[in-house]
């Protein structure tokens, strides 16, 4: 079974090629997505090497001027997707949104460097290396409000984890009376109960409106947004980019950038503390307009031992959290804790397992010591493709795939992890 699902999982990269970016699936997601690109880059690894990095620098070709890189590239206009270029209207080239994903990029450059042999020389590390720095210092710049190494978001569709009941309360203060109508079209390709609700897609769209009025002014979307998080998962994911990052730094002898990455990597140590709700026992997201914590356990909490911090006390807190979710949960890691406000155990981010979670709780798991929660988060991640296939998500209780099939990422990680 191993030898034909890890055929089938390269002919799903390959058929979602096209031609120097790679879609997450046909149909639901016909463009090129930030964080998808950088897992995709680990599968082709495993067969085609150079198709791994080309992924990467077809990202870094939607680079702005300033340093983001966005979260949707519109290499080929499609009229099956909404919002599509038209709608961010950023005036960029090739078209791309206005925001930004999970900073994830840094960390998958430094694998795919190693596992060629580190040579400080690499000319497509070193081109790579240069856009991770600009990335990076634009979230220092426009997404560090506080000044503590915290990752803010401005929309929650920078997460990665759309749909999140992290989010629920500051999107109920968006103001939706101006959104006018619009046609969704994920709900043409996947069953709606899987999908974000109308009310909850309205929200999306007047976050995203207030962007382009601002004429995509990355300043005035910070300092005056209507959707302004601090989000436990893109802070985790960025302190790790910024571990992995400094290491080819020092390998290229860039003494500037080296300090530069030292503090920040301090501050972010320090700062996570703020982030940490002692009562539930985990890192949650807070927002930044009132304070609050959203006191949720996420797949994203367990994110700490990828990031590296914790105290040996706070370890311990989040290693019975997960525990206790394998009560409730047949396979690791929910994207909610069961019995959590707003738990849905097929709708999208409000239960369902993503791999690529998995993988770097996984990863995190296994660097700290606990290769038993790592091999049982591996073995269950494999154990979902094996039942239901190469979908976008799964039920934690069930295993059933939720979302779009034959999904890049998901066969990437089956190729670079849980199907080894």
């Amino acid at each position: 079974m191993t030898q034909d699902l890890s055929q089938l999982a390269q002919e799903i990269l390959r058929r979602n090629d096209r031609g120097g970016y790679t879609v997450p699936t046909h149909g639901l997601y016909p463009y090129q997505w930030n964080w998808d690109s950088a897992f995709v880059a680990l599968g082709f690894a495993e067969f085609d090497r150079d198709r791994a990095w080309q992924e990467i620098e077809t990202l870094i070709s939607g680079q702005w001027e300033d340093g983001m890189i966005p979260h949707i590239i519109f290499h080929k206009d499609d009229p099956g997707y909404f919002p599509g270029p038209s709608v961010w209207a950023t005036g960029k080239t090739p078209a791309t949104s206005g925001i930004t994903q999970p900073p994830v990029l840094a960390t998958i450059v430094r694998k795919l460097w190693e596992d060629e042999g580190a040579d400080p020389a690499n000319p497509r590390m070193r081109a790579l290396y240069q856009a991770c720095v600009k990335s990076h210092r634009w979230f220092h710049t426009y997404r560090d409000p506080l000044g503590n190494g915290l990752v803010m978001v401005t929309h929650n569709w920078e997460t990665g984890r759309d749909n999140s009941s992290e989010w629920d309360d500051a999107l109920a203060r968006v103001d939706t009376s101006g959104v006018g109508t619009y046609q969704r079209r994920d709900t043409g390709h996947v069953d709606a109960a899987m999908r974000p609700t109308a009310v909850e897609y309205d929200r999306y769209v007047a976050i995203l409106q207030f962007g382009r009025k601002s004429g995509w002014n990355h300043r005035e979307i910070a300092d005056h947004g209507p959707f302004r998080m601090l989000d436990v998962g893109m802070s985790m994911e960025l302190l790790r980019a910024n571990r992995d990052l400094l290491v080819l730094a020092q390998a290229l002898g860039d003494t500037a950038v080296v300090a530069e990455l030292e503090a920040r990597i301090t501050l972010s140590e320090a700062g996570m503390d703020w982030l940490w709700h002692e009562e539930v026992g985990a890192y949650c997201s807070r927002d930044v307009t009132t304070g609050e914590s959203s006191g949720l356990v996420t797949n994203a909490s367990f994110l700490a031992f990828y990031a590296g911090v914790g105290s040996p006390a706070q370890r311990r807190r989040l290693l019975a959290a997960l525990d206790r979710m394998t009560g409730s949960a047949t396979y690791l890691v929910p994207s909610l804790e069961a019995g959590s406000r707003a738990y849905d155990h097929k709708r999208y981010w409000r239960g369902p397992i993503w791999l690529v979670v998995s993988y770097m709780v996984g990863q995190g798991l296994a660097e700290a010591g606990h290769e038993d929660w790592a091999e049982r988060i591996r073995t269950d991640s494999r154990k979902l493709i094996e039942l239901s296939g190469f979908y976008e998500s799964f039920s934690p209780e069930t295993g059933a795939g939720s979302g779009g099939p034959d999904f890049s990422w998901t066969a990437a990680m089956w190729l670079a992890w849980c199907g080894k």
